[in-house]
């Protein structure tokens, strides 16, 4: 079974200098990114997880308390629901705008509201965590809020820690998105 959220597209990774934004449709929500090692490694940890738990529900269901295993049963679909989530986590876009996917939330601007899009360096958090460390991060600037910028991507996040041209591209790619649909 195919899972499109895991994989970038194929033409952001082939893309020339020549041509800015390699799409075939500009209307489709698409992460110009893969998502990185310690993403996809803690969402696999979780689904190993989840089936242990779904093995732990076969036994209790099949040891005589069915309430206990459809419990244990329903803990492994919000494991497995938990690590899908985590691995849909990041920036998309599209013609219509800018997406942000967080863990609870989802947050779609569209172009008009975006004021600028630029990579800065300042401190970031470090895979998410309470802890900052010097780093790089493509900030948005929104109509409204010009005093407040809001970070996109690091350089230290569950995607591009340790991977500075992962990084690089993937903000080159976001930044050409704006400058193509409406941010000046």
């Amino acid at each position: 079974m195919p899972l499109p959220f895991l994989t970038a597209d194929r033409a952001f990774d082939e893309a020339s200098a020549d041509v800015v934004l390699p799409v075939d449709d500009p209307d489709r929500w698409r992460r110009p990114y893969r998502p990185g090692p310690w993403r996809v490694g803690l969402a696999a940890v979780l689904l190993l997880l989840s089936s242990f738990v779904l093995v732990a529900a076969v036994i209790i269901a099949f040891a005589g308390t069915l309430t206990g295993g459809t419990a244990c049963a329903g803990l492994a679909l919000l494991i497995i629901i938990g690590a899908l989530r985590l691995l849909r986590m990041g920036t998309w876009v599209s013609r219509h705008g800018l997406r942000r996917v967080a863990f609870f939330s989802t947050r779609t601007m569209p172009w008009g509201q975006v004021l600028g899009i630029r990579t800065v360096q300042q401190p970031v958090r470090w895979l998410g965590m309470p802890r900052t460390v010097q780093g790089q991060a493509l900030v948005l600037v929104r109509s409204g809020r010009q005093d407040e910028p809001e970070a996109l991507l690091t350089s230290h996040d569950g995607d591009f820690l340790r991977r500075p041209e992962a990084f690089e591209r993937a903000s080159d790619t976001v930044e050409a998105w704006a400058a193509e649909y409406g941010a000046p």
